[in-house]
């Protein structure tokens, strides 16, 4: 059996004798650059840049979350409630209606808000109409119905009156009409070659789901799925 010391000797450690005079380990030095040098030459960490990334981060986040405020200093600001108002829509058109949601969601006083929005849209940065005859367009896009695309305007904000308007004028376009066909073409092209009522049942199906009247998808189905 070998001695302690000479096990430690073995394994590159450095055994120094303690205040009581037995031996322990080296508690090693400290270099120029703040670190810590061990007894067996093993350079220990001491500064940030060398700390785990996972520490690193979970602190940088922690001051993160501490320095955000939820809430308005003040409420009744109306200089930070239109620079809010002003960010949203850099990042996307809105409507009057999601933009008070959005805005009172933030902590804004409800009559500084509507106060806001007042102005935004006198100078046409907040403009309803043209929004709502957008949406419409994208809701064509998505071969959405006339119920289905009042129903997609009335939650992006869009108030139910507006919204049946622009989309009464979509119909007498043939919008609606011409984006049930286009689904019906795509459901015919999908479902080749299965059981014609399994054809119609998923033409039906998302007919339903796109808000399209029962009757147009009853004559679509009538010619595309014999």
């Amino acid at each position: 059996m070998i001695s302690a010391e000479r096990f430690l000797e073995q394994q590159g450690l450095q055994p120094v004798l303690s205040e009581a005079g037995g031996s322990a380990l080296s508690p090693g030095r400290r270099l120029q650059d703040g670190r810590i040098e061990s007894g067996c030459g093993q350079v220990l960490c001491n500064n940030e840049e060398d700390t785990p990334k996972r520490t690193r981060h979970a602190r940088h986040a922690g001051r993160v979350v501490a320095g955000v405020s939820r809430t308005p200093d003040d409420p009744n600001d109306l200089d930070a409630c239109r620079e809010a108002a002003l960010r949203l829509l850099d990042a996307a058109p809105r409507s009057s209606g999601a933009m008070r949601e959005r805005l009172v969601g933030k902590g804004y006083a409800p009559e500084v808000v509507d106060d806001v929005i007042a102005r935004l849209i006198r100078v046409h940065l907040i403009d309803d109409e043209a929004y709502a005859q957008s949406a419409v367009r994208y809701c064509a896009s998505r071969l959405m119905g006339y119920r289905g695309a009042v129903m997609e305007l009335k939650r992006k904000g869009v108030n139910r009156q507006l919204a049946q308007h622009v989309c009464d004028e979509a119909e007498s376009q043939g919008v609606f009409a011409e984006a049930a066909w286009e689904l019906g073409r795509r459901t015919a092209r999908k479902t080749a070659g299965l059981d014609v009522e399994v054809r119609k049942r998923r033409f039906w199906s998302a007919g339903g789901r796109k808000g399209h009247d029962p009757e147009v998808l009853r004559e679509i189905a009538q010619e595309l799925f014999v």
